[in-house]
């Protein structure tokens, strides 16, 4: 009987950082999913009045955020911020000129307070522990300031986590939060006028080995903190892809993403607000 618990299926830092050094070479090849989400946020800013002074890309990876943003806003100082000195590296050779940098972790800014007037998140929350992020963002976002981030929801590789359960009863996908919760946590934050919305799409494969190459490559390898240290062995990789494969039609099978999307404001002297507890047991591991 597995003793593992929800607290377990929450990333593990160090982990994250080190997938993401490993992945810097491979990321651009395979982030489909990066690709669609930044593209989503992008695409809804100039429905907001907003001309920012000062825009933070939050989790930059290889910085094609920064692009995009810098078109929209020529006249912003832009600043990256990732924990993966190997990501930074590639964001650094196409960035615009005036783009700085920093090697930091999203739950504890070197920045001051009410210094930026747009975050900008594109899928760092699932290697991070939300209410912290959420804490750092409202600290550094002025009076009036934006965040908008892309998460994953809790139905996303749903298929992945039931073949898995067909294998055994370890943490294979470690866990993401549901769109109500993140609500909670960005109000309790001390961010005003959260807008949450989920969108689901289906990525279509051939192969167990070409979804296992995407994953990999784009270093969204698993990283709980309970999950197995050593080896799979090949009785249980067979359960799964046994059970994976059940699941083809017409030689493929597909595999949700569940997006969230979200838009949230800075206030004046935003900080924590109210306390909200978002029980371990509403962070979904869903089994089917």
């Amino acid at each position: 009987m597995s003793r593992l618990t929800a607290e377990h299926a929450l990333p593990a830092p160090l982990a994250a950082r080190q997938r993401f050094d490993q992945a810097a070479a491979t990321f651009e090849t395979a982030c489909v999913v990066h690709d669609y989400t930044r593209a989503r946020l992008l695409e809804r800013l100039p429905l907001v009045q907003l001309t920012p002074r000062s825009i933070l890309d939050l989790g930059c990876a290889t910085g094609r955020a920064g692009l995009g943003l810098s078109e929209q806003y020529p006249k912003a100082q832009l600043i990256g911020v990732d924990t993966s000195l190997a990501m930074l590296e590639r964001a650094r050779i196409a960035a615009p000129y005036d783009t700085i940098y920093l090697a930091a972790d999203a739950e504890q800014l070197p920045l001051g307070a009410a210094c930026i007037d747009l975050v900008f998140a594109n899928l760092v929350l699932p290697w991070t522990r939300p209410e912290r992020l959420f804490g750092e963002v409202a600290r550094v976002l002025a009076d009036g300031g934006l965040f908008v981030f892309a998460t994953l929801g809790p139905d996303s590789l749903k298929e992945v986590r039931r073949a898995w359960a067909a294998a055994d009863d370890q943490i294979h996908v470690h866990a993401f939060f549901d769109m109500h919760d993140l609500g909670d946590l960005t109000l309790a934050a001390g961010l005003l006028e959260p807008v949450i919305d989920v969108e689901r799409i289906e990525l279509s494969y051939l192969s167990l080995e070409a979804l296992v190459h995407d994953l990999r490559s784009c270093g969204a390898a698993n990283v709980a903190a309970g999950r197995r240290r050593g080896l799979t062995g090949p009785r249980r990789w067979a359960g799964f892809e046994r059970a994976l494969g059940e699941l083809k039609h017409n030689s493929r099978f597909g595999v949700t993403m569940e997006l969230v999307f979200g838009q949230v404001w800075g206030g004046q002297g935003a900080g924590p607000g109210q306390e909200v507890a978002v029980p371990l047991s509403r962070i979904r591991r869903r089994r089917s």
